[in-house]
């Protein structure tokens, strides 16, 4: 049951970061890059503290040096360099190019788990992974045989890689940071309490290049739908896709993550179909299937795990 739950905790929370596709699209119209995350989180920071900065302030006394190592890394991955290596790359690539290289998340997260984290990687985990990285390739109407990166694109490129290498350190990073602390009687940082500390520490990081970006005689410019869309952008996309994130890493495995984080692209596309009134076509539908499946496949390892469980267990052998 707690495995499930896990699932159940990523798929939400890959679900709602995949909805920044989206958002972006309605804020870069209007406003430059660290803007939007300056911005965006100072609304998380102003709407959360309220509830959760006195129990903020007394988990801050508790922390320890490594929890301070843990938070910094996670801002910086997470989300700094993370939005600065995409949004610099998708300026200076085709989005095919960047859509492929972006969907090597989930390859780079495994490979990590493997050597950092010393996870095993088993046949089904394996295939999933396989299911996650082609569907997402599927996704981008990509034909693999006369695909060709440009030596002009080779600048956005390499800002593309680094953005989908720093998602997949922070997956790392929050994964055997939860491995440590499984065991450890000290203090346990609840999940909004640590959604806080992140978004500072990322939004003192932002704040600076967002005022050479003329910020506060753009954001006098825009409307109702861009305050919204910043709103959202905080809140749910940095916020609660957070919250869900660490429930999640709590309970599975680093390439149960990296599996389900093929969920942000698939929700972009599905949101393009029904938002932005955008055509599909089978061979999207297909990398849809492909995700979804690998994801079964995630379960029906976690699934053959369990009953391995039974059969040694002193119980069942009664």
């Amino acid at each position: 049951m707690k495995n499930i739950e896990g699932k159940i905790y990523l798929l939400l929370a890959f679900s709602l970061a995949g909805t920044s596709v989206i958002t972006g699209y309605i804020l870069s119209e209007k406003l430059n890059n660290f803007t939007i995350t300056a911005v965006s989180l100072g609304i998380v920071l102003l709407c959360l503290s309220p509830f959760y900065g006195a129990k903020t302030v007394n988990t801050i006394h508790l922390l320890k040096k490594s929890d301070w190592k843990m938070l910094i890394l996670q801002a910086v991955f997470g989300i700094f360099l993370f939005r600065t290596f995409l949004l610099l790359g998708v300026g200076l690539t085709s989005t095919v190019e960047a859509g492929i290289l972006t969907g090597t998340t989930p390859a780079i997260t495994s490979i990590l788990a493997f050597f950092v984290l010393r996870e095993k990687l088993t046949g089904w985990a394996a295939l999933g992974i396989v299911c996650t990285v082609f569907g997402i390739v599927l996704l981008q109407e990509v034909n693999l045989c006369f695909l060709q990166f440009s030596i002009k694109h080779i600048g956005g490129n390499v800002f593309i890689l680094c953005a989908a290498a720093s998602e997949s350190a922070f997956n790392i990073i929050s994964r055997r940071h939860r491995a440590k602390k499984q065991y450890d009687t000290d203090i346990q940082i609840h999940p909004m309490v640590q959604t806080l500390l992140v978004s500072a520490i990322a939004f003192t990081l932002s704040i600076i290049p967002a005022f050479g970006e003329q910020s506060f005689a753009a954001l006098q410019m825009i409307g109702l739908k861009e305050w919204l869309a910043l709103v959202w952008y905080g809140l749910i996309v940095t916020a609660l896709a957070f919250v869900f994130f660490y429930a999640g890493v709590k309970r599975c495995d680093a390439y149960t993550i990296a599996a389900f984080s093929g969920m942000i692209p698939l929700t972009s596309m599905l949101l393009s179909l029904f938002l932005l009134k955008e055509s599909i076509s089978y061979t999207q539908w297909g990398g849809g299937f492909l995700i979804i499946l690998s994801m079964l496949l995630f379960g029906r390892k976690q699934g053959a795990k369990e009953e391995k469980a039974i059969a040694v267990s002193p119980i069942h052998n009664k």
